[in-house]
């Protein structure tokens, strides 16, 4: 099991953190993990298989976000 932090996640997915957020407070990304007082990390596992899907999705119609996964 290995943790990412967010710099980490941010270059994984190519998006900025207000999106991480964003698509975290909409259920459209995995949840953080708590790590100390002020820190947080991902599951990679579960950023990896976010991606996964996104990918997977591409072929979709025009107009499919892959940011709407979960």
């Amino acid at each position: 099991m290995r943790i990412m932090r967010l710099d980490e996640v941010k270059l994984v997915t190519g998006v900025s953190r207000s999106t991480i957020y964003e698509w975290m407070n909409a259920e459209r990304f995995p949840k953080s993990i708590q790590l100390g007082t002020r820190s947080i990390g991902w599951l990679a596992s579960e950023v990896e298989e976010w991606l996964a899907i996104a990918i997977a999705k591409r072929s979709q119609p025009a107009g499919t976000n892959p940011a709407e996964v979960r």
